[in-house]
């Protein structure tokens, strides 16, 4: 693999990470990714395929997590200008944070406290963003994962 090869020959630690562009935050990715950044050297660099998504979503949560950054400012990680489309399939990660924005915050509860609750269920959120989303059609435009 060329990212094992390029590390090996700088002495740079690769970690591999997975996390899904189609499909909200599963609890136990977003604990992972908590102690990863808790755990990693600094500086460090995220990447996926396309750079957007993937990279966007652990951006939130590292912006959330190890920052202290309100999820309301953190989100701003996954914005057009970051090549995120919100319209199509991988919108569903920003629909995933908006959805604590408008049925969790106003409660008083931490994105933490919300995930690890009954009430954060990765199946309806997926369902809500599916019935009501737009631009499949630049999903195919744009080859999107």
């Amino acid at each position: 693999m060329i990212e094992e090869d390029a590390c090996r020959r700088l002495g740079l630690k690769l970690i591999t990470f997975r996390a899904s562009s189609r499909e909200p935050p599963s609890v136990d990715q977003v604990l992972r990714a908590k102690a990863l950044f808790e755990s990693i050297a600094y500086p460090a660099l995220m990447h996926c395929k396309s750079g957007a998504d993937r990279s966007g979503v652990m951006s939130v949560l590292y912006m959330h997590l190890r920052q202290g950054k309100p999820i309301r400012e953190a989100i701003r990680q996954l914005h057009l200008r970051f090549l995120h489309w919100p319209g199509g399939r991988t919108g569903v990660l920003r629909f995933t944070f908006d959805t604590y924005l408008r049925e969790a915050e106003p409660r008083g509860m931490s994105f933490l406290e919300w995930v690890q609750s009954p009430d954060y269920e990765p199946a309806r959120i997926q369902a809500a963003y599916s019935s009501a989303r737009r631009g499949p059609a630049l999903d195919r435009v744009f080859g999107r994962e």
